[in-house]
């Protein structure tokens, strides 16, 4: 996951981005930001670095939550010449990832490039995953068993 501070922005178009650049691969996220051209340059306040976090579970979604296990988070925040901030959370230790999503997040913020990076970075990358949600669930429907119950005719 990835936030930044929004300067008279859309904070549910800024979710999406960052829901959208939290479940992407990096290197399809590097490849989309290079159709925005050169990126400007952005001061690192903290990080890229790499954490744990706890991952809770529950058992049938609805249960008690019980301490899963640990993942590795890696989170990154910049400041552009501009002034405007960029967070990002990346699940694994991607400090590329987190770095480049925290530079996309503040220039979300920042307003103007939004349009390019809603038409080169977020679309694609979301259709992607929506394709990949697709495959999933066609792969899982094609092992799908259908049981039922034959009645013999025994009285």
């Amino acid at each position: 996951m990835a936030k930044a501070e929004t300067a008279g922005g859309s904070e549910q178009g800024l979710k999406r981005l960052m829901d959208v650049l939290a479940a992407s691969p990096g290197d399809e996220i590097d490849a989309c930001a290079e159709a925005l051209g050169s990126l400007p340059e952005a001061a690192p306040v903290r990080g890229p670095e790499i954490g744990l976090v706890m991952v809770r579970g529950r058992i049938g979604g609805d249960g008690a939550p019980f301490n899963l296990g640990e993942a590795a988070v890696t989170r990154a925040t910049v400041r552009l010449a501009s002034g405007a901030v960029g967070h990002a959370y990346a699940l694994g230790q991607d400090r590329a990832k987190a770095r480049l999503s925290a530079v996309l997040a503040a220039m979300w913020s920042e307003g103007a490039r939004r349009t390019d990076i809603e038409a080169q970075v977020l679309a694609p990358l979301a259709a992607a995953r929506a394709e990949e949600v697709s495959r999933v669930k066609r792969e899982a429907a094609a092992t799908r068993v259908d049981f039922f119950t034959m009645v013999r005719g025994d009285d």
